[in-house]
């Protein structure tokens, strides 16, 4: 089966860029220059290539490229050629007017709804982010776990809005006193329908990473024991149907109503539960590894989840985004994410402040200089 891959990529005032273009060849693709040269920009603008924020969860009217002086950005656009299973694909998203609060999406050049984009492109992407992923709130680690569901599953990030709008909207009809019980029962019934598929998703993800991880053995990076917290994952894992995930928090949502009143929070549900993560070799928890350790250990569930996904033949194989991250392992463990990436067959952007972190993938590699928003492709 053909892999999928970006043969050109555009941008027009996107972020730092005028205007810019990559064209590409299919192999893993390697940026580097100075701290704001406009690395991440580049990824960014690729992340907008299935539906969502991007990978800076950024509002659509923030992205246009603007001076100093400017109060608003420009109308921004991002093309690509995309080569898939039935050949090339031509994808455009982007403002046509400045200020637009949603973006356009163009396939072949006809309108579509962003919701498209998700059966042609697959993206997982580890940014700086993550570095802190597990000493930071539960909200982040679900955030990034999430993602990776939705790699595989798209219809995910629809059912995470779904339950992340019902709940908000339950909690604003909650504020109000008395509150309209026949609103509230419409409300909860959203919401526990949403959050049993939520919950029936991150268990199907979490056992088949988990089986991923268990295959792949030990290898340059720290095996990860993974769980999730969550009640209803938790239901979920154990076999419950969503039918009854469903009916169980919707009977628990109408009995913590004067609590989640009194709490101005829904204190029950999908949103509350966490991401767990263990390194196997070393018997402890990830938050009490060292930095180092817990890098390792995110991309071990990056490339886990981006194996795995290169094999399913229903489905565009995902693309790679990872920014920054070379700098952070040393170089045994540089040179074994690099002969990965190559070994899966699958495309992928790297970023790093020096050409010499990516020595290694030289004749192997796409690589680009870029320097104040300028790209410049290496001589090989």
């Amino acid at each position: 089966m053909p892999r999928t891959a970006l043969r050109r990529l555009t941008l027009t005032d996107f972020r730092s860029y005028d205007r810019a273009a990559l064209a590409l060849d299919g192999r893993p693709v390697f940026l580097f220059g100075p701290n704001g040269a406009g690395k991440t920009n580049l990824l960014e603008a690729i992340s907008f290539l299935i539906p969502g924020r991007g990978l800076r969860n950024a509002a659509m009217a923030e992205v246009g490229r603007r001076e100093p002086a400017d109060a608003q950005g420009l109308a921004w656009a991002v093309a690509a050629e995309l080569e898939g299973a039935d050949g090339p694909v031509q994808l455009g998203t982007g403002l046509e007017t400045p200020g637009a609060a949603r973006r356009s999406v163009r396939i072949e050049g006809e309108p579509a709804q962003p919701g498209r984009l998700a059966e042609l492109v697959r993206l997982v992407w580890l940014t700086p982010r993550e570095d802190r992923l597990f000493l930071e709130a539960a909200s982040e680690r679900r955030r990034f776990f999430d993602r990776l569901v939705f790699a595989g599953e798209p219809g995910h990030a629809v059912q995470v809005g779904a339950y992340e709008r019902a709940m908000r909207e339950r909690m604003r009809l909650l504020a109000e006193a008395p509150a309209d019980p026949a609103w509230l029962n419409a409300l909860e019934s959203r919401l526990a329908k949403a959050g049993a598929a939520v919950a029936m998703a991150r268990a199907r993800t979490l056992e088949a990473l988990s089986t991923e991880i268990a295959a792949r053995g030990e290898r340059p990076f720290p095996q990860a024991s993974l769980a999730l917290s969550g009640d209803w994952e938790a239901m979920a894992a154990q076999g419950a149907s969503a039918e009854e995930i469903e009916a169980r928090l919707g009977a628990a949502l109408a009995a913590t109503r004067p609590r989640d009143a009194a709490a101005g929070r829904a204190l029950t549900g999908p949103h509350r539960g966490d991401l767990l993560v263990g390194y196997v070799q070393k018997g402890r928890v990830a938050a009490e590894s060292s930095t180092g350790e817990q890098k390792a250990l995110i991309l071990n569930l990056i490339l886990a989840q981006a194996s795995r996904l290169s094999r399913a033949k229903s489905q565009p194989n995902p693309i790679l985004l990872l920014d920054e991250v070379a700098a952070h392992l040393d170089s045994f463990r540089r040179a074994a994410l690099f002969d990965e990436i190559e070994a899966l067959g699958l495309q992928a952007f790297l970023t790093g402040t020096d050409a010499a972190l990516f020595a290694t993938l030289t004749g192997r590699a796409q690589g680009f200089s870029i320097d104040a928003g300028r790209l410049t492709a290496l001589d090989e």
